[in-house]
């Protein structure tokens, strides 16, 4: 994966659409965020992403560095999420994702703290 697909992935996670991320899954594939359950297929993932997008105003990605060993690529991000109330937080997190032959991806983890989000400002 190059470091325009992995802006790619990043760009449609921002525009807050599920459905379009999930184009970019494996029809079986698994996401992980954070300390959540397992969510497995693209009706869990995209249920799973609209009720997190529910609780926020919206986010942006900057990538700090990527790299790629094989089929799985690595991003650490710098995560701004706007909350409810209008206020921005920004947080470290770590992506890591597998392709498989296809382009499709296969296993999607995000490790992020959400705390500080949800924490009174």
């Amino acid at each position: 994966m190059s470091d325009d697909e992995v802006r790619h992935v990043f760009r449609i996670v921002d525009r807050f659409e599920p459905d379009e991320f999930v184009k970019l899954l494996a029809e079986d594939a698994t996401m992980v965020f954070a300390n959540a359950e397992p969510m497995v297929g693209h009706e869990a993932v995209a249920a799973g992403l609209r009720a997190f997008f529910a609780t926020i105003g919206g986010l942006r990605h900057r990538i700090v560095r990527d790299w790629r060993v094989g089929a799985d690529t690595i991003a650490q991000t710098e995560v701004t999420y706007r909350r409810l109330d209008g206020g921005d937080v920004s947080l470290p997190a770590v992506t890591i994702w597998t392709t498989r032959d296809d382009g499709l991806i296969s296993d999607y983890r995000v490790f992020i703290d959400l705390a500080p989000l949800y924490a009174a400002p």
